[in-house]
């Protein structure tokens, strides 16, 4: 298992982890065996917004003797109320929500505390007036949560959240197909078929933003609906109009900047294996290039995918990484002290580049890959 540090909280996460909705159904003893599983794969985070007092029951249990071998990403606001879930912006309610939570996982502190679900901007300044960012950032003080996080499906409202410096971990869908999609207040809309019945070309820009913003601030993101509910992996279901595999959708997500883990839905064994197997793949098998350079109606012609297709660099300029990193000082419109550190510790510089143009003729998407390396080597000095 490959281990990425979750922004500026410094937890170290497997890239690979899981969803809790997968613990729904199963017996105490299946639980456990999942969670072995998990243990023995390096699996180490996990997302637990269902709060459905049998599954945290069922985890807890398999947790105890290894609760430090896992970080748990914890939901603030979904309780369980007459016997169903409810996401609250009632503090108290989320107060005792937070209690049972702990209790039920047998634990005094969650790695992650997630304001659940915040897709509308108003139900964000709900969550501000209504003292549940408070009450999140109390949690945090008293060592009751790690990190504050916040878990959201729109980009406007995520990146809002992000810019107060108050979140330190975002929960946020990631997948090829959301990406186009510019923001809104209802998530139906990212799968409706409508929005995909005309030409698209290219990630919407203030998603874009999102994820560079939350490389500059140091913000980690732990990914949802990587495989878009399992749509993007039927043909027929997907909004691409070709299916996807499972390691594509992880490698993409992985990919994006600031992403630290993909919370995988598993709804069994075979699930969980299949994800774990990312980590062994090769690069012919995660590589997911060729499969969107196809794709009818989708075009991201001109844009920097990250897909590595660029490399070898016969000067060993990590192109795609000098990409990202103008790319992050674009979004900015100056250089973040730690992009520039970043930036220079590569071993090759954007300066060496003898503008062969190999890194375009492998290029994919037709980015102009030797004018960005000259406008980094101008950026950076080097």
């Amino acid at each position: 298992m490959q281990y990425r540090t979750l922004g500026r909280t410094g937890i170290r996460v497997g890239e690979i982890g899981i969803g809790c909705e997968g613990f729904t159904g199963k017996t105490t003893g299946q639980v456990r065996e999942m969670v072995d599983l998990m243990a023995s794969a390096g699996v180490s985070c996990i997302d637990l917004y269902t709060p459905n007092p049998q599954v945290r029951s069922d985890l807890g249990a398999a947790l105890e003797g290894r609760r430090e071998k896992f970080v748990l990403q914890g939901h603030i606001c979904s309780v369980w109320k007459d016997g169903q879930y409810k996401r609250t912006r009632d503090l108290a309610e989320a107060r005792e929500g937070m209690a049972e939570q702990l209790r039920l996982l047998r634990t005094d502190y969650l790695d992650v505390g997630m304001i659940h679900y915040v897709d509308a901007m108003s139900d964000w300044d709900t969550v501000v007036k209504n003292g549940i960012l408070d009450y999140a950032l109390e949690l945090k003080a008293a060592g009751t949560i790690r990190s504050v996080g916040l878990s959201s499906h729109n980009p406007e409202v995520a990146l809002a959240a992000v810019n107060t410096g108050k979140i330190d971990v975002l929960m946020f869908s990631v997948n090829p197909c959301y990406d186009l999609q510019p923001a809104g207040e209802d998530v139906e809309e990212l799968w409706a078929d409508k929005n995909y019945a005309k030409p698209l070309v290219n990630m919407d820009p203030q998603r874009q933003e999102l994820y560079e913003t939350c490389q500059r601030l140091g913000v980690g993101i732990t990914v949802m609906k990587a495989f878009g509910g399992g749509d993007l992996l039927k043909a027929d279901m997907s909004p691409a109009g070709v299916s996807l595999t499972a390691l594509q959708c992880l490698h993409y997500a992985l990919t994006r900047p600031a992403v630290a883990s993909v919370m995988c839905g598993a709804r069994s064994m075979e699930d969980l294996r299949a994800s774990i197997a990312y980590e062994e793949a090769s690069d012919e098998e995660r590589d997911y290039a060729a499969a969107f350079a196809a794709m009818p109606k989708i075009s991201w012609v001109g844009h920097c995918m990250y897909c590595g297709h660029c490399a070898p660099c016969p000067k060993g300029i990590d192109v795609a990484g000098v990409t990202k990193f103008l790319n992050l000082c674009r979004a900015q419109g100056e250089i973040p002290e730690t992009v520039r550190e970043h930036y220079a510790a590569l071993p090759h510089k954007a300066g060496e580049c003898v503008a062969c143009g190999a890194c375009e003729k492998r290029c994919p998407f037709g980015v102009n890959a030797v004018e960005n390396m000259k406008q980094a080597a101008e950026l950076f000095g080097a």
